[in-house]
């Protein structure tokens, strides 16, 4: 399985996507597509360890992005900070417009942009696949993470309420996985990406019938790289 070659692996999963609805590729290769990906919390700290193997898998700083001559002169943190701020709000407003869909959300925290994507408009409703709504969705969104290029990105899964957390954690991060595993396919750098599974903590609504359909999600979490 080793001697499997990640380009040939690409340019075939390209191949097929012109020609029929998109499914994850075999789980034997995931490991191929995520090669470079961070299996932990995007955190500060995280993020400043894996600074260097960002930068040297070509990844750019948000404050690189700066082109106003103004942003020569006063002070250098202020600068970037409002550098940050603009780029940020512009993803914002950028992924909102192209993602008003059902079951989907743009939220600002911060500089962070945060999507999140309910399982029923990203997942196929019985089997652990990504649907061709939930395609067409992420594909949307690799364009544009795509475009802005100079961020860190933390793709979380979460379950609704499970007795068992050992399932609930497992089939959390099957969804980020595949999510990500997408979004290599389509030309997102993996040194960008942090994969986690949460399984039923952090619940964004009630634990009731229509509150479990919510819980049940992804959120790619976007943070500007400095």
């Amino acid at each position: 399985m080793k001697s499997i070659n990640k380009g040939l692996l690409f340019l075939g999963s390209l191949i097929l996507a012109g020609c029929m609805q998109y499914h994850s590729p075999d789980r034997n290769t995931w490991a191929y597509y995520l090669n470079g990906a961070s299996f932990t919390d995007m955190t500060e700290m995280s993020r400043i360890a894996k600074r260097p193997v960002y930068l040297g898998a070509g990844g750019k700083l948000v404050t690189e992005q700066n082109t106003s001559p103004q942003m020569d002169y006063g002070d250098k943190t202020t600068n970037d900070n409002a550098v940050s701020v603009q780029y940020m709000a512009e993803l914002e407003y950028t992924l909102y417009d192209a993602l008003r869909k059902p079951g989907i959300s743009v939220q600002r925290a911060g500089t962070d942009v945060v999507v999140i994507l309910v399982r029923d408009a990203l997942m196929e409703l019985n089997v652990a696949d990504i649907s061709e709504t939930g395609a067409d969705t992420l594909k949307t969104i690799s364009k544009i993470l795509k475009e802005y290029d100079a961020t860190f990105i933390e793709i979380a899964g979460y379950t609704d309420a499970m007795k068992n957390q050992q399932a609930a954690n497992a089939l959390s991060l099957d969804m980020a996985q595949r999510v990500g595993v997408y979004l290599s396919q389509h030309g997102i750098n993996t040194a960008r990406m942090f994969i986690v599974g949460r399984g039923s903590t952090r619940p964004i609504a009630a634990q009731d019938d229509i509150g479990r359909l919510t819980n049940r999600r992804v959120e790619i979490r976007i943070v500007p790289a400095r």
